[in-house]
């Protein structure tokens, strides 16, 4: 007796998704609600648990493919233990990854595509590296950071002789290229962001912060914070309290148009962009404006965690009326971040580095950050951006500033 699994119900208005990857294989056992596949969605990657206990059965559906929901993508067979089980179509069994075999060892671990080509470019063992995704599954930051580690690692033995017909296995140095179709996630980024730029009059306007207060402010308490809240003190809490304070002053950066009217929020859903295995995701912390600072870095870290094992869900990521975008994280110097539709603006923040700048009269070194501040010119103008942004600095500078709303 089989049973069939039907692609779940994604969220409101989502009819469709893609295979990302098969997290089980045909013939191994699966447990009640264990997750079986991943569905890639516009915005999130979805797991499919399995609705009984028993063994895999065929997979309906390749990796790649797109699938309705309530479709029928595979099947799980009656026992609790593992046995043969038909064998998949030929399609999806082109297209499943493959697992990989670590040299010298009997241990097989199933890989997702992206992570196997990075296994496979850095020459890595994928059994000596821990997973952080979900059930311990590895991610593309766990196969880079053991990269780091381990920069001299040799390169993986090949499994089998390539046939002499297929130049890109010989292993010959030289000009290579690999095309790997766009996820549906970012099929979706670029869209909008192109979307984006054809439709908002967007403009940047920048200026620098001295974070000179809050790294003391941080350093000063960041002990006790922790040791009371059970969370570190960031400064992305400044920056969204900050923010917050400016949205308030100046409402039209909080706002949106909606065909000829103008939609003033009196809410604060900020935004945050998060790394997760598939790229940058952007969840909404709700209604910022009445949560403390502690609620602020509790929230981003859920979600930081969550990004990172796959399991943020499309309410999460739903909404939202202003986004703070921190490439800093990343080292960046300065950018212009494109705004995230229907929102009318975007809070970019940057690495802090000392520079030398001038305070009455005399050149002193600072912890400087550039802002950047991207926005519909055709609800914002150019004066609210500026006093906007000089609001975010001012509040920075001055942290006080955040405890008696000024």
């Amino acid at each position: 007796m089989s049973t069939e699994v039907k692609v779940p119900t994604l969220g409101e208005s989502v009819t469709e998704a893609t295979i990302g990857e098969w997290l089980k294989q045909p013939g191994e056992a699966v447990a009640l609600d264990e997750p079986i596949a991943s569905l890639e969605t516009d915005k999130v990657a979805v797991e499919v648990p399995s609705p009984v206990a028993g063994v895999m059965g065929q997979q309906v559906a390749a990796v790649g493919d797109t699938v309705n929901v309530g479709a029928v993508i595979a099947t799980i067979e009656a026992g609790g233990k593992a046995a043969a089980a038909p064998a998949p179509a030929a399609k999806a069994e082109a297209a499943a990854p493959a697992p990989a075999t670590t040299g010298g060892e009997d241990a097989v671990v199933t890989l997702s595509p992206a992570v196997r080509r990075l296994v496979l470019e850095h020459g890595l063992d994928p059994s000596k590296i821990k997973g952080t995704g979900k059930d311990g599954r590895l991610t593309k930051e766990d196969v880079l950071a053991a990269a780091e580690a381990a920069p001299d690692a040799a390169p993986a033995p090949a499994a089998a002789p390539a046939p002499a017909a297929a130049p890109a296995a010989t292993g010959a140095p030289g000009r290579q290229e690999e095309r790997v179709k766009m996820t549906r996630l970012r099929q979706t980024i670029a869209r909008r962001l192109k979307s984006a730029q054809d439709t908002a009059a967007m403009l940047t306007t920048f200026n620098d912060v001295d974070m000179t207060a809050v790294i003391e402010a941080r350093g000063r308490y960041k002990d006790l914070f922790e040791k009371k809240h059970g969370v570190r003190l960031g400064f992305m809490g400044f920056f969204t309290k900050a923010a917050c304070l400016a949205l308030k002053d100046i409402p039209a950066v909080n706002g949106r148009i909606d065909g000829d009217e103008i939609v003033y929020n009196n809410y604060m859903d900020i935004s945050v962009a998060v790394s997760g295995p598939s790229g940058l995701v952007v969840p909404v912390i709700r209604n910022a404006e009445s949560l403390s600072f502690a609620g602020i870095e509790k929230t981003i870290g859920d979600f930081g965690k969550r990004a990172k094992e796959g399991t943020l869900t499309m309410d999460d990521m739903s909404g939202g009326t202003f986004t703070i975008s921190n490439g800093g994280v990343f080292g960046s110097l300065m950018s212009t971040p494109i705004i995230n539709p229907p929102q009318s603006a975007v809070l970019g923040l940057h690495r802090i580095e000392d520079r030398p700048v001038a305070i009455n009269g005399q050149v002193v070194i600072r912890p400087m950050m550039y802002l950047a501040l991207s926005y519909d010119h055709r609800l914002i103008d150019g004066r609210e951006a500026v006093t906007f942004l000089k609001t975010i600095k001012e509040a920075i500078e001055d942290p006080t500033r955040l405890l008696i709303d000024l």
